[in-house]
């Protein structure tokens, strides 16, 4: 029995089952793992799901780290789960990414798949209200639990419970594409929390329009997440950090460097930062060969086609800038289509113009890490649709994400700003990313749930 208790799609650890039948636990970062931290293990209990063959592994040898539970979710079921309702239908909703004249299809199919969704849910539930002490906090994470907090409710109204949404809040108008039965159920579920939290008043204003006289009964807060910046610091001074900056300075040499660090998911508008390169070069012929923009580009969901297709367009959409304007000295272009984590901490200290520029955004934590890494300071080009951009407008270049042209003149004049307002700038926004760490943003929601 524990009480305190998170439950996350994803856990703190993963198993991977080696050629000798071994299993390797590989531990992950993040804020929750940070937060959990400043709780004893031996009153807490992280809830989630076995991922991978190696995790269904380790449950059925009863192999699990300290206060860690796997949940064991037939593969059919979380594949539904995950892949058929939360990545193709809420994380769409709530990123307003539909292709309106071809989607959403809500019909039977879609009705099957909810139904997983909801034993998905359920499966966590059950378990969160088996381990709980009396009283317990329970913090539930993200779009893919939304009805666990109103099925915990009904199992155990003893309990104090949260629910933090990491991504936006889909529009009033948006949401209402959904069936009247399947919003209503998604909301219900929301609302059987005592409190909501989201990472700006955006959000949170838009889950309220949702809601309506709905939510009286539950509280919503804000809590924007921000980075732990002597850690993150730590990461990008290691030797394998140093290595690979030395082969980047090579690579660029003496020419300024445009940095975007992303997963190739839809929302991050990667495309439209490329065409925004391609017509700086253009309306600017001065930067040519003056500047490289390195962008790493994590592969993301590839299981989806519409994914595969994305990430095979940003690859050719670089080759053809590279082929337009470079020569046999300059690759205007460096892509990374590959998960790197090294090569994106060298390329932040390598920063001179950070570009963030996300359709929409729950928060975006590339906009608070880069002016916290780079070593000469960073100008930020930032769009409206960021969860970041309440925190960071005022020291930020700020544009529409749909506007190409509006970004392209931001990142001239982030290349001509002067290296010591560059420098004033990228001190603020670093602050500004340092003010609610994950530490102290995880134990502030606790408290709050607590006390409230």
């Amino acid at each position: 029995m524990a009480s305190v208790l998170v439950a996350s799609n994803r856990g703190p650890v993963s198993y991977v089952l080696g050629e000798d039948g071994e299993l390797d636990a590989r531990r992950g970062g993040g804020g929750l793992v940070s937060g959990l931290s400043a709780v004893s293990s031996q009153d807490s209990l992280w809830v989630c799901a076995a991922l991978g063959e190696g995790d269904r592994e380790a449950v059925r040898r009863g192999v699990a780290e300290p206060g860690v539970r796997m949940l064991p979710i037939d593969p059919q079921v979380y594949a539904d789960a995950y892949n058929g309702i939360a990545n193709s239908a809420l994380w769409f909703l709530h990123h307003h990414l539909y292709d309106i004249p071809r989607e959403p299809v809500f019909d039977a199919e879609f009705r099957r798949l909810w139904t997983s969704y909801r034993a998905y849910n359920h499966e966590f539930a059950a378990t969160l209200a088996a381990e709980a002490d009396p009283g317990a906090a329970v913090l539930v994470q993200d779009y893919h639990l939304a009805l666990v907090p109103g099925q915990l409710r009904e199992l155990r109204p003893d309990l104090r419970i949260a629910h933090f949404t990491h991504t936006p809040w889909a529009s009033p108008e948006y949401l209402r594409m959904l069936p009247d039965d399947i919003r209503e159920e998604l909301l219900w579920g929301m609302l059987g929390a005592d409190e909501l939290g989201f990472h700006t008043r955006a959000w949170a204003d838009a889950f309220l329009g949702c809601a309506g006289d709905g939510s009286d009964g539950t509280r919503v807060t804000v809590h924007p997440l921000g980075v732990d910046g002597e850690d993150l610091r730590a990461l990008a001074h290691r030797p394998e950090v140093d290595r690979r900056l030395a082969r980047l300075r090579e690579e660029v040499g003496d020419r300024r460097t445009i940095v975007r660090v992303d997963r190739t998911e839809l929302s991050k508008n990667i495309l439209r930062g490329l065409l925004a390169f391609r017509e700086l070069l253009t309306v600017h012929p001065e930067w040519r060969d003056r500047v490289v923009h390195l962008a790493s580009a994590y592969p993301s969901r590839q299981d989806l086609e519409v994914y595969r297709a994305y990430t095979a367009s940003v690859a050719e959409l670089a080759e053809e800038i590279n082929a337009e304007f470079g020569t046999a000295a300059w690759t205007p272009v460096q892509v990374s289509v590959k998960d790197d984590f090294t090569r994106s901490l060298a390329a932040y200290r390598l920063a001179d113009v950070a570009l963030v520029n996300p359709v929409r955004d729950g928060m975006n934590l590339v906009a608070k890490e880069i002016p916290v890494v780079s070593e000469a300071g960073c100008a930020l080009v930032l769009s409206t649709g960021a969860g970041a951009y309440e925190e960071l407008k005022d020291d930020a270049l700020t544009v529409n994400p749909f506007d190409v042209s509006e970004t392209a003149e931001a990142l001239h004049t982030a290349l001509s700003m002067p290296p010591s307002e560059r420098a004033d700038r990228s001190k603020r926004l670093a602050a500004a990313a340092t003010a609610l760490p994950p530490q102290r943003w995880f134990l502030d929601q606790l408290e709050s749930l607590r006390n409230g």
